[in-house]
């Protein structure tokens, strides 16, 4: 009796799910359906989760952004030709690949540092560029020390609706890190840009285009204003999904109103287009406070696959 293949379906031993490509709702669960792997040969950006909410100050959750924002990158990793409208499939020309969770001690930070770090170090160690996954915005500190001890201080192109350099002493939490980095020489203040702040906050020398600034300059105006303050330096792009409005973001621990819109944030990333982005993240889902169908993680995926087109463009450049 001869067997009877339904569309799609392959003999290749491809268990991960090449024949339900076609199935969202199916498949594994990795960042657009790569290759969850810890071989870097050949490769030319991992993906890495850091589920970690331990330094939230208010709604805690973002453990779970990195599981959320995978299972939804499964839409916007779905079509053959690439994520509109960029004009390449990134995945037919660069090698993507999901390097998992960094694993660390339920409740130790320190652990959690020191292991991200490490881990971050490894992949640029081994030629490839990383894409964080959060997890709260602390997670951002140890990447931006990982790809500062092998590129130099860094310029900061920081998305957000707070400025996270809050001046309390040693306390380290999602809203401390970047004074911390800043004062250890990880970033310079003076050419690095925070886009979309809607809270008190003293600059501490950083360049700082409020959210009321960012819509009276328009898009274009403030992309010209982040390109003239960052230059050809190498820089580091982490984007809080609050940066958001929570209109089309609820699901995270520290809303504010007055955001700008996904497609405005997208805008945003398509005008960094050719600044040396050596590293980037998208952190601070948190879903259990998204009532809408995942809106929120959605969105978190689709910036996120718009940050790996500017890690690669980046890499191409420095070659």
């Amino acid at each position: 009796m001869s067997e009877t293949h339904g569309p799609g379906d392959r003999d290749d031993g491809d268990l991960g799910g090449a024949g339900a490509a076609g199935m969202t709702w199916a498949g594994p669960t990795t960042f657009a359906r790569r290759p969850l792997t810890r071989d870097l040969s050949g490769v030319d950006i991992a993906v890495v989760g850091v589920p970690f909410d331990n330094a939230t100050t208010n709604r805690p959750g973002a453990r779970f952004g990195p599981r959320a924002i995978r299972e939804m990158s499964t839409l916007s990793g779905e079509y053959p030709d690439g994520l509109w409208p960029w004009e390449v499939d990134l995945f037919a020309t660069h090698r993507v690949v999901d390097y998992a969770d960094v694993a660390f001690a339920p409740g130790y930070t320190d652990q959690m540092l020191e292991n991200v770090e490490r881990a971050a170090g490894d992949v640029i160690d081994a030629g490839a560029s990383v894409l964080g996954l959060g997890g709260d915005h602390l997670v951002a500190y140890p990447l931006l020390r990982a790809a500062a001890e092998r590129f130099g201080p860094l310029s900061l192109i920081h998305l957000d609706a707070h400025s996270d350099t809050w001046d309390v002493g040693d306390e380290l939490n999602h809203g401390t890190m970047f004074l911390r980095a800043a004062r250890e020489g990880v970033v310079d203040p003076t050419t690095s840009a925070q886009i979309g702040m809607r809270t008190p906050n003293e600059s501490h020398g950083f360049n700082v285009i409020h959210a009321d600034e960012m819509f009276r300059l328009g898009i274009d105006a403030t992309v010209d204003r982040i390109r003239e303050v960052v230059g050809g330096r190498a820089a580091y792009l982490t984007v809080d999904i609050d940066f958001l409005d929570p209109a089309y973001a609820p699901g995270t621990g520290t809303p504010v109103v007055g955001g700008p819109t996904t497609w405005q944030a997208r805008q945003i990333l398509f005008g960094l287009r050719g600044l040396d982005v050596v590293g980037a993240d998208l952190v601070e889902v948190a879903p259990a406070y998204d009532p809408s169908g995942q809106i929120t993680a959605l969105a978190g995926a689709t910036l996120a696959h718009d940050e790996l087109h500017l890690l690669a463009e980046a890499r191409d450049r420095r070659r």
